[in-house]
């Protein structure tokens, strides 16, 4: 073969090789990509029991907070296992006060969903599902939208970061416990022990510096049934610095929002710092989520779906027995008394501080700068929303009366335990008490706050301490007693 040829053939042949590389390496890649999309990022629906009924999608539904918040079910499932001392009592995630009911494998607002491998999230629910027990040995009647008053969020957020800094969140520990529930593949246990057990543990001790308020020794435990929201959001959505403000407040019910009319000058949250209940979700859920959206058209049809379904929903009606006389008389109190504020047009919104007289602290935890900050983060996300009001906080805003009888304890920080002590003096009202048991006083019209079992499942409420002033609120304290009797009687037909 002339030497031309020879040259001509060898080049020919080397460019096949070439080419038959770059196939090769990009069918790897190819192959790659698909595993690490397929263990790792796909998404595959909620079972239809979940989706297809309103309230167990509300429950148990995910708004999306599985991509970047969520937890591996596997890590999430033995953690109580591994670390029982660092739990606030016995019975695994029973008791941080968790709604859960029978026969459901996570407890209410904990959502499953598989992105790339199953993950556990939270949603809505958590916070906002009420329950209570009509007597010792009845079991609990759980009412969705209703305030969450059992569940001990700072004790929970703390658990987690705790479990990450422990020497024992470890590959070999956590797999050792995995193992004893479940049988994972050779591949899934690699994939687990390698990646994401280390990941993991890294993104739980990132959280360390914005939950660093939670471990003040000058600050009380929030207790049951109250999250210190207003800082969550500055710790976390604008990254703020931490100061010193400190403000608890209860768990809102989120029954029938579709009462707040921001066309009539109402706001939302309790101390007016929100414009609508549109705003409201967006920015809680974003809250859960810990990152923008994937997807905003999927994120907002998320959020219209939740405000439609909570502004359908009433406020569950008083399910013990009520004296007619009673109330009819109390309706007459009611209305001499308490109407000014709590009955149209003053009702939803912000009364001022001076008048209201309770706790500022709440108010401190929140100003017009960090509500600029809050909407131009959301803005950034391409998310167009009324958003959060930006100016000065000046009061509380009055509440709406429906379903009262389930929102205990009373004022916004959740400091009087029933409604008949709130129509007592600041001074007669119980200096410390003991928040999150379920059993009801329909005598009292709130929760028992007192004796061996309140204080053996609840936190302890001391009034005295930052946040949980019961001070203010003294409308309808001079009453006769025969009077105040009425009118909490009437309020339970609310």
């Amino acid at each position: 073969m002339p030497c031309a040829a020879r040259t001509t053939h060898r080049r020919t042949n080397r460019g096949r090789s070439l080419v038959t590389v770059l196939v090769v390496l990009l069918l790897l890649a190819a192959g790659g990509g698909a595993f690490a999309w397929y263990k790792f990022f796909r998404e595959e629906p909620q079972p239809e029991w979940i989706t297809s009924d309103p309230d167990m999608r509300f429950k148990y539904g995910s708004i999306g907070a599985e991509r970047d918040a969520g937890i591996p079910y596997w890590i999430f499932y033995v953690l109580p296992r591994i670390f029982p001392d660092k739990l606030p009592g016995p019975g695994g995630y029973a008791a941080f006060g968790v709604v859960w009911e029978e026969g459901q494998e996570l407890p209410v607002g904990f959502s499953k969903k598989v992105v790339g491998f199953p993950r556990v999230a939270n949603n809505c629910a958590a916070c906002h599902t009420a329950s209570y027990r009509a007597s010792t040995d009845s079991p609990p009647v759980f009412v969705p939208t209703g305030p969450n008053h059992t569940l001990n969020l700072w004790a929970f957020f703390r658990f987690l970061v705790d479990c990450a800094k422990d020497p024992r969140f470890n590959a070999d520990d956590l797999m050792a416990e995995i193992r004893l529930v479940t049988d994972l593949s050779f591949l899934d246990r690699m994939i687990y022990r390698f990646l994401i057990i280390p990941i993991t543990k890294k993104t739980l001790l990132e959280r360390e510096t914005q939950f660093a308020w939670l471990y003040r020794d000058d600050f009380p435990p929030w207790g049951r049934g109250r999250d210190d929201a207003m800082n969550l959001t500055k710790y976390f959505m604008i990254r703020w610095p931490m100061d010193d403000s400190f403000g608890p407040t209860d768990m809102p019910s989120l029954w029938n929002l579709g009462k707040y009319k921001p066309e009539n000058g109402m706001r939302m949250n309790f101390a007016g710092d929100s414009h609508d209940p549109y705003s409201v979700i967006i920015d809680s859920a974003l809250g859960l989520l810990g990152a923008p959206p994937k997807h905003n058209d999927e994120f907002l049809a998320e959020v219209r779906w939740l405000q439609a379904y909570v502004s359908a929903k009433r406020a569950p009606a008083y399910p013990f027995a009520i004296d007619d006389t009673k109330a009819a008389r109390g309706k007459g109190v009611f209305d001499a008394t308490c109407a000014s504020c709590h009955a149209s047009p003053r009702t939803g919104t912000v009364v001022p501080l001076a008048e209201v007289g309770t706790d500022v602290n709440r108010i401190e935890t929140w100003n017009e700068k960090a509500a600029r900050e809050a909407n131009t983060v959301v803005r950034d996300m391409g998310i167009d929303r009324p958003g959060l009001v930006e100016a000065p906080l000046t009061g509380y805003v009055a509440a709406f009366l429906d379903g009262i009888w389930l929102r205990a304890p009373y004022l916004h920080n959740g400091s009087v335990p029933t409604l008949r002590d709130l129509l007592e003096p600041a001074a007669r009202r119980p200096q410390v008490f003991w928040r999150g048991f379920d059993l009801y006083d329909p005598e009292r019209v709130g929760f028992v706050t007192q004796g061996a079992e309140a204080e053996r499942i609840g936190t302890r409420h001391e009034v005295a301490a930052k946040g949980g002033g019961n001070g203010g609120h003294e409308f309808g304290t001079e009453l006769f007693d025969e009077d105040k009797d009425a009118l909490v009687e009437y309020l339970k037909t609310l």
